[in-house]
């Protein structure tokens, strides 16, 4: 049972059901907002029209059509829709955003918003296209089911609440793939027998997260009283600042998460007993943690792919060439590693900062964009790219244990029984595509 707005989460699969006491909260705001309305002052979307048109006034009948109107006219999008978690996200997103009061919608509408939700159904939500300031297109497609009465038109399509939940979601998702990384870097360590230097938490002196990564990096590799060099490569040595920044990057992107969902986005919002014009649906804060994110897995991509082309040289390993059981007739993992630069390239094309744009809307009257539903959107193909990578990372980690006397250290065992249940051992040549597909689909 939600009794706050804060204990509502989209990464939740739950069923949702809301206190008594906060509905009673937010009957209460919707009555004295109703009686603001009767007042006939002006109030933006509600008794006029939107955008260019807002210094028309409606009509008492131009207005009860008005608010579905608003979501009928502006559903312009098409395929691809988001996956079902993410509309999910969308929805929830939304919820969030409506117990805080500003938005001044009604029980009824809430309660009706909870049970799309709960039905396990999600509509389509166009994934690309939102084009204007704020996410009015895919919410428009988002709550198109939902029947709106006086000013809940305009408040089912304000803010970013879409991005906003869709962030939360790709958050948590990367923290747990930030722990995957971790395992799979320190399981590269311990094979080629780095020197465990690097890791000393010491290196971490006035950075408390770097500190934990390198203690995590440490205690997973185990101890290595005989290193192959003084130095390993660099893709192995800087696997702590790497990773920590993904997970300090994560984090930051959280804290906005929370400044979005508590703040005032909705617009024109009720506060304080009046109706007040915001700029919640600009959405720089989140967008620019999206963009930060996305930078920081592709780096760490990167650095997974340049580690796992150094797994497959001899010179680093003291193993077979390309981790090939019979070098020459067999050609190794080499194509593996071709996988992962073809996917790092086409991360880089994800890095451009996604609110270094202007373009006008509306006739001018939005002349500027952020374009946050791009930015999660971004950030949701950035954790599926490094995904790819870690799999290749570690599906040739795999393979250098496999040929080598090193044993697995205890901290990474579990991580390797994992593999060998989906990925049989590789004894020559194959298809490895589909060892890949194993691991994405039932380990990572």
């Amino acid at each position: 049972m939600i009794n706050e707005p804060a204990e509502l989460h989209p990464a939740d699969l739950n069923p949702i059901e809301l206190a008594p006491p906060l509905l009673a909260r937010l009957a209460g705001i919707r009555t004295q907002a109703l009686r603001a309305l009767d007042s006939g002052d002006p109030v933006y979307g509600v008794n006029t029209g939107m955008g260019n048109l807002s210094k028309r006034r409606l009509t008492s009948e131009e207005q009860s059509r008005h608010q579905r109107n608003l979501l009928r006219g502006r559903a312009v999008g098409g395929p691809p829709w988001l996956p079902p978690d993410e509309a999910r996200a969308v929805l929830i997103g939304r919820l969030r955003t409506f117990l805080t009061g500003d938005a001044a919608v009604s029980v009824e509408l809430i309660q009706q918003l909870v049970a799309l939700i709960n039905s396990g159904q999600t509509p389509d939500i166009p994934a690309e296209g939102a084009g204007s300031a704020g996410e009015i297109i895919p919410l428009a497609h988002a709550f198109a089911s939902l029947d709106p009465g006086p000013k809940e038109g305009i408040a089912l399509l304000a803010g970013i609440p879409g991005a906003t939940g869709r962030a939360a979601l790709h958050a948590a998702r990367v923290r747990r793939l930030a722990d995957q990384l971790s395992e799979v870097a320190a399981a590269a360590i311990a094979v080629v027998g780095a020197n465990r230097d690097p890791y000393q938490p010491v290196a971490g002196r006035g950075d408390d997260q770097l500190a934990a990564e390198l203690t995590r990096l440490r205690e997973l590799a185990g101890p290595e009283p005989d290193p192959r060099s003084l130095q390993a490569p660099v893709s192995f040595r800087v696997a702590g600042q790497v990773i920590a920044h993904v997970r300090r990057t994560v984090q930051q992107l959280d804290d906005a998460v929370q400044r979005a969902f508590d703040g005032v986005t909705d617009s024109p919002a009720f506060l304080d007993g009046e109706f007040v014009g915001t700029a919640g649906f600009h959405g720089l804060d989140l967008t620019a943690y999206c963009d930060h994110l996305t930078a920081a897995l592709a780096h760490a991509a990167e650095v997974s792919t340049a580690r796992l082309h150094r797994l497959l040289d001899p010179t680093v390993t003291g193993l077979t060439a390309q981790l090939a059981r019979d070098p020459g007739p067999q050609a190794g993992l080499v194509a593996v590693h071709k996988r992962a630069v073809a996917v790092t390239h086409r991360f880089r094309r994800l890095t451009l900062p996604t609110a270094i744009s202007t373009a006008e809307t509306s006739n001018g009257q939005e002349d500027v964009q952020t374009f946050s539903w791009e930015a999660v959107g971004n950030l949701a193909e950035a954790i599926r790219l490094t995904r790819e990578t870690t799999a290749c990372e570690l599906l040739a980690v795999r393979q250098a244990f496999a040929l080598s006397e090193r044993p697995v250290p205890p901290a990474l065992r579990p991580l390797l029984r994992a593999v060998d249940a989906v990925v049989p051992p590789i004894d020559a040549d194959r298809p490895f595509g589909e060892d890949l597909t194993a691991l994405l689909t039932n380990v990572l």
